[in-house]
C-alpha cells in the first residue's frame, strides 16, 4: 500500500454559485456539474474542484481535499500525527469525508469514494 497522500481536490466557499460559475467559465473556459442547489464541481482547470455555497463571511474560501481508500484508518493516523478532527466523517453524494485541522489551524479534508 503506498502511504503517500495526494492532493485531490480543491473546494472553494461561494455566496453565489450562478455569478460564480459564469465568471469562472468567461475568464477560464472551466466546466461545471451542480450536484444540488448548494454544490458545483468544476473541471478543466488542471485539478478538479468545486463550490459550496454559503451565507456565513468567507475568511478562507479554499480546502484542500486529500483522497484515502480508508477513511476511519486515515483518520486515526492524522489524530495520532496531531491533528485534530473538526468534522466527523459524514456522507455526502458520490462518497464520505472529514474535515480536520493541521497542528497550524489550517483545516483540510480527507474524502473516500469507498
Amino acid at each position: 500500500m503506498n502511504n503517500t497522500i495526494l492532493i485531490n481536490y480543491v473546494e472553494f466557499k461561494a455566496k453565489d454559485l450562478e455569478k460564480t460559475k459564469a465568471f469562472y467559465t468567461g475568464a477560464f473556459g472551466w466546466t461545471f456539474t451542480d450536484y444540488g442547489p448548494d454544490y458545483t464541481a468544476f473541471s478543466e482547470s488542471g485539478l478538479e474542484g468545486g463550490f459550496e455555497k454559503t451565507k456565513e463571511n468567507i475568511v478562507n474560501g479554499a480546502l484542500i481535499v486529500l483522497y484515502h481508500e480508508n477513511l476511519e484508518d486515515i483518520q486515526k493516523r492524522v489524530v495520532q500525527a496531531g491533528g485534530t478532527v473538526v468534522k466527523d466523517i459524514f456522507s455526502f453524494p458520490g462518497g464520505r469525508r472529514f474535515h480536520f485541522t493541521d497542528p497550524s489551524g489550517n483545516e483540510l479534508a480527507i474524502w473516500s469514494d469507498k
